[in-house]
């Protein structure tokens, strides 16, 4: 069940805990003042942790009149399970949640509430990985925010991920002729133990060459030690700082002053 109590009061009031699409657990946080047509940012968290990990990202989208829809990962959160959220596990966890992104959307739409042509993806390492597969598809998105994550299969292979010939499912190069030109924001560290930043670097550098507008794909590089669990997971020292590049992104890009 939810762990409402961890969450800071004024977060609770805003959120709820749904299952949506095909019985996906979520919490849905509305803006402090909903218009009645949102913008709409849908989050995936990472392995070995559950959707309503790290409430300051949430805080700051709701204060800034964004809704978040924060997603349990298959095997995490509320659908636990064991073994799932093992590294050998990981390919059948991303590309299953791949496949259940659209039930979820078609909920949020049948909810009302939120504008559907200003919706953001985005995600934190596995999520992020999510994120981008999914982006190769015909989609309806405006927007994406990853971080600690991928588009090139150039691992390091520590923990997060298996060494396998398997992960080429979760190779993002192979299928960027699929892309549409979105704005998107990665955030990393250069010292990232888990997931190798040049990886994620020839990526952007190959989505800017098929921009017409390359400056949309930004990707900014932490590049001294922040202390963050193997360089991997919240950013650390940096950690305030990341959340509010996401969200003045994401203002920028959802609620577009002109």
């Amino acid at each position: 069940m939810p762990r409402l109590g961890e969450l800071p009061n004024s977060l609770k009031k805003n959120a709820d805990f749904l299952r949506l699409g095909d019985e996906v657990p979520v919490m849905l946080v509305r803006p402090e003042a909903p218009s009645g047509n949102d913008p709409l940012f849908i989050w995936m968290h990472g392995r070995t942790t559950n959707k309503s990990f790290d409430p300051g990202r949430f805080l700051r989208l709701m204060r800034s009149g964004i809704a978040t829809c924060s997603i349990d990962l298959p095997g995490h959160g509320e659908r636990i399970e064991d073994g799932r959220n093992e590294p050998e596990a990981i390919i059948d966890v991303i590309l299953q949640m791949v496949e259940e992104l659209d039930s979820v959307l078609l909920d949020l739409d049948s909810m009302g509430g939120f504008d559907q042509d200003r919706i953001g993806i985005g995600g934190i390492s596995a999520g992020g990985i999510v994120t981008l597969l999914r982006l190769t598809q015909p989609h309806r998105f405006s927007c994406a925010a990853v971080e600690a994550t991928t588009g090139n299969r150039s691992f390091r292979n520590r923990g997060a991920f298996p060494d396998s010939d398997a992960l080429s499912a979760l190779d993002v190069m192979p299928r960027i002729d699929g892309w549409r030109e979105i704005p998107i924001l990665g955030l990393h560290n250069r010292h990232d133990e888990w997931i190798d930043v040049a990886g994620q670097e020839r990526f952007f550098e190959e989505l800017r060459k098929r921009y017409e507008r390359p400056e949309l794909a930004e990707l900014h590089v932490y590049e001294e030690l922040t202390g963050a669990p193997h360089e991997h997971s919240g950013f650390g020292r940096q950690a305030t700082d990341a959340k509010n590049r996401q969200v003045e992104f994401l203002a920028r890009t959802l609620r577009p002053t002109t």
